[in-house]
Parts: structure tokens; C-alpha cells; sequence
């Protein structure tokens, strides 16, 4: 493997770079059709007329192809995504449980049960988070996202703000949400693929547990009505578990999708596709095509230590540091090529510094590619100077 290590920038602006869950969500077991790297074109995705189109490699949040992957467009239920992490994040703060009840208001059952995607929730009941996050994501239910938003927020404005700050904190720069679960309301809603991309990151990287809670289950019964999970690649391409269908007359057929192998997982977000057979032929072939026609490089394992970092009144003057996770970036299937890697960290970094803390990141660039950015962390714990420690870095600071 070649490639350039870049010197460490002491005083740069560390871009943000999400950290990395302990584990990666395991897969559901299912396989697709093989397909051959031999006959695939890096170049030419078969994504066929879809307009919008991105994949990436998850650990590295960068995508290797994309398609009008900024422009805006109305995304249907994949905004029930949006309302999802929202949940989860609430779940993970304590402030919801997944035993708590929600009610079911006469009127949330009158203009939601039955219309459009449906758990047809009955009136005067009341339903669990649970219950509730397993509707959302197997069924679209349209009316479980009400009866969650207004349970959980007091209103849809309430839990439209959460959303939209959510969206905020991620970096979702051409992202509004205006509804939790995507209906028709004149494009007041509205997405990118990169940012879709962002949120899926985030959900497989920051709730992990939760995300296999709930994202591959193949049916959902409620009221004596069992329906099927409608993701498109489940059950047919190896390794897939997750995440969502969306479908209004005006934003067109669209999906996020995800799937892991060999450790190696893949995101892809499609809009506007004509129909629900091409949407679904393309969700298959185009994820097949990341997988066979693109390889993940490695630049680093985890843990392997890249270098160090200054540190200010600690009792070591510096730290060793490592990535947080595997450091790898996806290149055409069989090349092998030379990459930048760049250290960059507000520096020096004050003590007391904990083992395994971050304290700045890895840029790693490729030719073609956008810069991906991977956290380091410290290898070591670094305690506070003593005054004898003190002095000596005062010395050494002065004399070098």
C-alpha cells in the first residue's frame, strides 16, 4: 500500500467527524444474485433512468458515486427516518421508553388510521414506542408517526422542531422537515441523497442496538392485520438489513438502503425513481454493483497507532493516538492507490487527557474522491504536570 502521511497541523480547525459505535449492526442473512466484478464498470452504476443516487462506504461517510446527491427533492417516507433517529435519540436520553403508552385520539384515528400507509390504529387505545417504532419501519405507518409525535412532543410542531434540530446538529444543510411522516404539504418538506446518507450514518453509527431492534423485521400485525416489510432488498440481496421505502405521486419512488459484508457496509439513497419495479431492480443491482465493483482499502486498522499529539500541562508533553475505528476508503474493484492522510487536531490538546478520548482526526484524500474524515483518540491516559513536570516542560518548551 502506498501513501503519503501528512504532517500534523497543530492549531487547525478539526472538521466534525462522527464518531464510530463499538460494533457495526449485524446483517440478516439472505442472498442476492452473484455478480462479477469482472463484468461491472466502476464508471457506470446501473441506475438506469433513477435521477438521484449516491453510495458510499458507512465507516468512511464518503461517497464513491454520486448522482445530483445535493439537490433537493421531496422525500415522501423517507422523512420517517428523520422521526426515527428523533426517537431514538429521546430513548437514549431517557426521556421516552419503549414500554411507554401513547394514546390513539379519535381524531388521529379518523384522519390518519387507513390513509395511505397504515397500521390501522383503533381509536380510544393507546400503543407503545415500541409497538409504534415497529409500525413506522416495517408498514410506514403514517398514522404511528402522529401518534408518536404527538405523544412524545404535545403537537407535530413540537416534534417537527426536534426533527429540524436534529437535522441541525448532523449537518443535514438542505434538510426541513415539516411533518413526521412525509405526507404531501406543497414541498414545505424536503432533502438531498447526501443528507439522507448523513442521517443513515449516523443512525447505524450512534444507535446501533437500536437499529437492529427494528429495521429488518419481515412483517408487523396489529389488529388481526399482518403485513410485509417492503424493503426492497431484504431477503434478496446478501447482507441487507435496513432502512426505508418512500412513495407520494409528486416525490416520485425512493429509497435509503443498507447492507453489510465481510465487515464492509454500504448506504445508498435513490429519488425519483418512475415506479416500484424500478425502484426495486435498481436498489438491488445498484448495492450489488458498490459491493463487486468497488473494494475498501485499508489505510489503517483500529487501534494502529498513526503518530502523537502535543499536549499541554500534562505529566507527558505528548500522547499517542490511533483511529477510533477501521480507516479504510472504497477504490475500483482490484487498484490499489496512493492516498494523503493528514492528521489535524486544535493543538496542543490540555490535559487531563482519558484513554481512548478524541482529540482530533484523520483526513484521508484520494484522487476522484472527496476527503474522508475518520476521529483519532488517545492510546494513553495523560495526567496533570507536577510542578518538577511543570518546570521541565517549561524548559523544554523554551530550548526545544
Amino acid at each position: 500500500m502506498n501513501f503519503r502521511m501528512g504532517q500534523r497541523l497543530v492549531g487547525a480547525s478539526a472538521g466534525i467527524a462522527l464518531a464510530f459505535a463499538p460494533a457495526m449492526p449485524m446483517a440478516q442473512s439472505g442472498r442476492g444474485n452473484a455478480v462479477s466484478a469482472q463484468t461491472l464498470d466502476p464508471a457506470a452504476p446501473p441506475i438506469q433512468q433513477v435521477p438521484i443516487a449516491l453510495i458510499m462506504d458507512a465507516e468512511a461517510g464518503t461517497a464513491f458515486y454520486a448522482k445530483d446527491a445535493d439537490r433537493r427533492f421531496i422525500p415522501a417516507s423517507l422523512t420517517k427516518l428523520m422521526t426515527v433517529y428523533t426517537a431514538f435519540e429521546l430513548l437514549e436520553q431517557g426521556r421516552l421508553r419503549p414500554e411507554q403508552r401513547m394514546p390513539v385520539s379519535p381524531r388521529i384515528a379518523r384522519e390518519w388510521s387507513g390513509k395511505g400507509s397504515t397500521m390501522f390504529s383503533v381509536a380510544n387505545t393507546s400503543l407503545s414506542v415500541d409497538t409504534l417504532l415497529k409500525a413506522i419501519l416495517t408498514v410506514s405507518a403514517n398514522d404511528g408517526c402522529v401518534i408518536l409525535a404527538e405523544g412524545a412532543a404535545g403537537s407535530i410542531e413540537g416534534w417537527t422542531a426536534l426533527m429540524n434540530a436534529n437535522a441541525e446538529k448532523l449537518g443535514m444543510d438542505d434538510s426541513h422537515f415539516n411533518t413526521p411522516n412525509g405526507w404531501m404539504d406543497e414541498g414545505r418538506t424536503y432533502t438531498s441523497a447526501r443528507d439522507l446518507a448523513t442521517l443513515t450514518r449516523s443512525l447505524l453509527m450512534e444507535h446501533g442496538d437500536l437499529y437492529r431492534r427494528y429495521f429488518a423485521l419481515p412483517s408487523f400485525s396489529y389488529n388481526k392485520i399482518t403485513q410485509k416489510n417492503r424493503n426492497p432488498i431484504l431477503g434478496y440481496v446478501e447482507g441487507a438489513d435496513g432502512l426505508k421505502t418512500g412513495f407520494t405521486n409528486e416525490a416520485g419512488y425512493g429509497f435509503v438502503g443498507s447492507a453489510e459484508r465481510d465487515g464492509r457496509r454500504l448506504i445508498m439513497v435513490l429519488g425519483g425513481a418512475e415506479s416500484s419495479s424500478q425502484r426495486k431492480q435498481v436498489a438491488r443491482d445498484f448495492i450489488e454493483w458498490g459491493f463487486a465493483a468497488w473494494d475498501a482499502q485499508r489505510i489503517y486498522g483500529k487501534g494502529q497507532p498513526v503518530g502523537q499529539v502535543d499536549v499541554q500541562g500534562g505529566a507527558s508533553r505528548h500522547v499517542a493516538v490511533a483511529p477510533a475505528g477501521p480507516v479504510n476508503i472504497s477504490v475500483p474493484h482490484g487498484e490499489k492507490g496512493d492516498v494523503d492522510v493528514i492528521m489535524r487536531y486544535n493543538g496542543p490538546v490540555a490535559a487531563p487527557i482519558s484513554k481512548g478520548q478524541r482529540v482530533g482526526e484523520l483526513v484521508v484524500t484520494r484522487e476522484g474522491l472527496s476527503p474522508a474524515r475518520f476521529d483519532l483518540v488517545a492510546t494513553e491516559e495523560v495526567g496533570e504536570a507536577n510542578a518538577m513536570q511543570r518546570l521541565r516542560n517549561g524548559l523544554l518548551g523554551l530550548f526545544g
